[in-house]
């Protein structure tokens, strides 16, 4: 007589860990996203604070070129210091990015038919808010090609910023993409700032108008301070 095996069921109930059960949630994402938009915003603004640096003269801003790969010195080898910013930020930029696509897949399931009557709800900002993503990702690749690796920038020379940001906006496309970009991140900031500290808890029915005000003026901000190098370069300021 074959002797009876007993077996035991697999256990199928086993709850997910804290971590993913935060990402998968609508408010996980959320946050993600928003804590991730706002290091991206601190970045910009330390960025176009040393990109003003170029109506200094090129001592000062290649002095702060080459800075950049010095710092963290003595502590840091060279460009330890810029690597690790690199690092973060790519880090915060593919955060930002897969918790905005999950976020716009799972609001188009859980309305899969299109409203009969369409009507304009959000403002300009809000509804190019995918578009301007899409524009701003693709400028960045530029970006790195024109002025890191000086793939597509002809006149550029390797250890000389400042002659390489005057070779890429002497050029019409240069310009036009740079431009466009810009004025794409501000109005990404402009509603991205203030969704960001409505998601994180900051938002109130009294600090709304507050918070919007911040949102418009450091949007204006940084657009206007972005795109004053390539008219400084257009009318010669900057040569």
């Amino acid at each position: 007589m074959a002797l009876a095996t007993r077996t035991h069921p697999r256990r199928t109930d086993r709850k997910p860990s804290l971590p993913r059960m935060f990402w998968g949630s609508t408010v996980g994402k959320k946050t993600v996203m928003a804590l991730s938009g706002l290091i991206l915003i601190g970045y910009l603004v330390a960025h176009v604070l040393g990109n003003l640096k170029v109506f200094f003269g090129p001592e000062e801003f290649n002095a702060y070129g080459h800075w950049l790969r010095t710092m963290g010195a003595p502590v840091l080898h060279r460009e330890w210091g810029l690597w690790i910013a690199r690092v973060v930020l790519l880090t915060a930029v593919v955060a930002h990015g897969v918790a905005a696509y999950q976020l716009s897949r799972r609001d188009l399931k859980a309305r899969p038919t299109a409203y009969v009557h369409k009507r304009r709800r959000a403002s300009y900002a809000t509804r190019t808010m995918r578009w301007g993503g899409v524009i701003i990702a693709l400028f960045v690749v530029w970006h790195l090609l024109d002025l890191t690796t000086l793939t597509v920038n002809p006149n550029a020379e390797p250890g000389r910023p400042y002659e390489n940001v005057v070779a890429t906006f002497s050029t019409w496309y240069g310009n036009v993409i740079y431009i466009v970009a810009m004025l794409a991140v501000g109005l990404h900031i402009r509603h991205g700032f203030w969704s960001a500290a409505q998601t994180l808890g900051a938002g109130s029915a009294r600090r709304d108008r507050a918070l919007k005000t911040v949102a418009n003026t450091l949007a204006l901000i940084l657009t206007a301070g972005f795109t004053a190098v390539p008219v400084a370069v257009l009318t010669g300021v900057v040569r």
